[in-house]
């Protein structure tokens, strides 16, 4: 097992640790141990591009990579809709999401983006292609961790502190923390919208392509990614699709053959029209 995979694997560690320091109420400082734990957790998330910079892109690693990042996330979300705050001068244990309705309508469409963009992403792996990350799904995730992780903190704060800061300060605190779930919740639909809108080429029927291209199924959706940049090279197209070297290098020598791209340089310009594009991929 590589250097990335093993970053997975204690990424997926991590969790039955958080959720036991979490709940573990006997435990003093329990949840701010599992808000470090899963702080750490979620640092760990640079596997993939370790993986393409080492070029140790594995099946194993994209098959164990994202159910990591969703077994994370997922637990988290759970523990602060799920689990109520008890500690000294509560009387009745709290809910750490208040209003608990709109924390369980918030969580149900996070997780829900994520299951739909997974079937999505099996839908494009029976016909060969490998989708790219988009840039909202990236910030998506970085508001998600960090929602998590705020709210975490908070329910150490309220369990070992709550004489001292019930009142105004708890009120306070519950609304910022409720104003970025929500924005979060936002920002998970918008990204799971626009990877979906992207990438909507992958219901279309590929008979013709299959006919006036006989290459390397991925060569629609790596145009598609760089036309507004106009330019790409091997390096940018293994990193955008987390793919290893010699696959990236393969589509490039293809696409020059077809005259979608220059064929000299390291970094090659697309000489393909997006007019041209939809004839040939979307028509």
């Amino acid at each position: 097992m590589n250097i990335p995979n093993r970053i997975t694997v204690s990424r997926m560690c991590f969790v039955p640790l958080v959720i036991f320091f979490f709940l573990a109420d006997f435990i003093p400082y329990g949840k701010l141990v599992a808000a470090v734990l899963f702080g750490v957790a979620a640092l760990t998330d640079i596997d993939g591009k370790i993986a393409r910079k080492l070029n140790q892109v594995t099946d194993l690693g994209k098959f164990l990579d994202p159910i990591a990042d969703k077994v994370l996330i997922t637990s988290g979300l759970l523990l602060i809709c799920s689990y109520p705050i008890v500690g000294e001068g509560i009387n009745d244990p709290l809910p750490i999401v208040l209003p608990v309705w709109l924390g369980i309508v918030c969580v149900v469409i996070i997780l829900s983006r994520e299951l739909i963009v997974s079937a999505f992403r099996q839908i494009a792996a029976t016909k060969n292609l490998v989708l790219a990350a988009d840039y909202t799904g990236k910030v998506k995730a970085v508001f998600q961790d960090v929602t998590v992780f705020l709210y975490m903190i908070f329910a150490f704060v309220v369990a070992e502190f709550y004489p001292t800061i019930k009142g105004v300060a708890y009120t306070v605190v519950n609304i910022v923390l409720l104003v970025l779930l929500i924005a979060t919740t936002i920002l998970t639909i918008i990204s799971g919208l626009n990877y979906i809108i992207k990438n909507k080429q992958i219901f279309k029927s590929n008979e013709k392509q299959s006919k006036q291209m006989p290459y390397d199924l991925l060569i629609p959706s790596v145009l598609k990614a760089f036309f507004e940049e106009g330019i790409l090279s091997v390096s940018k197209v293994a990193d955008r699709f987390n793919m290893n070297y010699n696959r990236a290098e393969k589509i490039i020598d293809d696409m020059a053959e077809l005259g979608y791209i220059s064929d000299e340089g390291a970094e090659r310009e697309i000489l393909l029209t997006e007019e041209e594009y939809k004839q040939l991929f979307e028509e």
